[in-house]
């Protein structure tokens, strides 16, 4: 049926991951964690108690999520509300990021509580926009749409990491007379821009397909559908045992993407080598995610899935061990390996689960397993960290939670298609 060729609906959803991403490396990964360090060092912070704040201020923005999502899914299965949410959820956040720019220079916990609005937007519209899967494309070629927007996403995301490392870098190198601190804060506006613009593909093309008639009193009905959904959910073991592995492994995941630049540069690293280590991981990514798309076909989603957690697991223990750029740079090409793969097809083996009409709420369920996840992975390094004075003790302590996923992973009832 041609899986190599893709419709419009299909390309604009997959192009929202080539909007977003932007964001996912340059706030969340690379240029913020690098300026936040700079200023809250600056401020006379202890490098591992900064790191802790970062990983604390992650917990506190998908703790917010994990409590709003699951209603604000139940609401948009509701016909016609699916994108509104998502469009609210988009602005937050792309304007928030724009914001960032706005902060006063010297002020870390006013870049915390911003970045904690620009999470809470990316997040929540992902929520949304995931749960449009099930809208754009049929069952069998789930895991090869999910996996292209993946590719797309580290693909796109390199152009404006790009422009922002040499605006960055010329400033730091007195070619553009610009401070350091300017020169971020462009990046920032930069992030923003990209993801507003690029957005509008996602926004004209894609529509809600799926879904309940509306009914009065929407809120109520929303809370009461979603107790429904929470007693409906554990009737389909498949999908209960995969959220619960989920729970363990996907934080693993999220906390290495949300920290490893903090974690770098407490190790020394200077921010010119983690922005270059961080950009070829993007470019090596982009690949890696369509391999494992493609090699889902041939092996299982499954067995994709514990090759993405084998990885982490090594990840873990060799970043432990970490003591120079060259470690490093291993370090970033492991996960490159692994990292888009694990989630696009934890995404799409997930919708191929749901039931297609109430895949807001399942999405919800799905996103709040993350969320709650992603409070407890922050937290262990933060608390770690925080505890032993050292920031490997934290990333090494991940790998009790790729052991669990993994074992949980394991008693998934096969075939997960038929067992819903």
């Amino acid at each position: 049926m041609g899986n190599k060729k893709f419709n419009k609906t299909e390309k604009s959803w997959m192009f929202y991951d080539w909007a977003n991403s932007a964001y996912s490396i340059i706030i969340t990964t690379a240029v913020f964690p690098i300026y936040y360090k700079s200023v809250a060092t600056s401020a006379g912070v202890e490098s591992s108690h900064s790191t802790a704040y970062l990983a604390y201020t992650v917990a506190i923005a998908t703790f917010i999520l994990a409590m709003i999502g699951p209603i604000l899914g139940t609401i948009a299965d509701y016909k016609g509300l699916k994108k509104k949410f998502f469009l609210t959820f988009f602005l937050i956040g792309s304007l928030s990021t724009i914001s960032l720019a706005f902060v006063p220079d010297g002020t870390w916990l006013p870049l915390l509580i911003i970045y904690t609005i620009t999470a809470v937007g990316f997040h929540g519209a992902n929520i949304f926009y995931d749960a449009f899967l099930v809208d754009v494309t049929p069952v069998e070629k789930m895991d090869e749409v999910s996996a292209r927007g993946f590719g797309l996403g580290y693909i796109g995301s390199t152009i404006p990491f790009i422009i922002s490392i040499a605006i960055i870098l010329l400033a730091d190198n007195g070619v553009i007379p610009l401070s350091m601190a300017v020169a971020t804060k462009l990046a920032f506006v930069i992030t923003g821009i990209w993801w507003f613009t690029f957005t509008i593909p996602m926004l004209k093309n894609v529509v809600q397909l799926h879904g309940i008639e509306q009914e009065p009193r929407i809120l109520a009905s929303g809370f009461r559908r979603l107790g429904e959904t929470f007693k409906e959910i554990k009737k389909y073991k498949t999908v209960f045992i995969f959220l619960l592995a989920y729970f363990f492994y996907i934080d693993g995941v999220g906390t290495i993407i949300s920290m490893s630049t903090a974690y770098g540069t407490d190790l020394g690293i200077g921010s010119t080598d983690l922005l270059i280590v961080l950009f070829v991981t993007q470019v090596v990514a982009a690949p890696f995610a369509l391999i494992y798309g493609r090699l889902a076909k041939r092996f299982s989603v499954k067995a994709m899935l514990y090759v993405g957690i084998f990885v982490y697991i090594i990840v873990c223990i060799y970043a432990f061990f970490l003591s120079s750029v060259m470690d490093f740079w291993i370090l970033a090409m492991l996960v490159a390996t692994s990292q888009g793969g694990i989630q696009a097809l934890s995404r799409s083996y997930f919708a191929q689960l749901v039931p297609k009409e109430k895949s807001n709420e399942f999405f919800g369920f799905y996103n709040i397993f993350g969320k709650f996840a992603a409070v407890m992975g922050p937290m262990l390094l933060g608390v770690t960290a925080h505890a032993t004075g050292s920031s490997a003790y934290g990333v090494f302590s991940l790998v009790i939670l790729f052991i669990i996923g993994g074992i949980l992973l394991r008693m998934v009832p096969k075939p997960a298609s038929e067992a819903v």
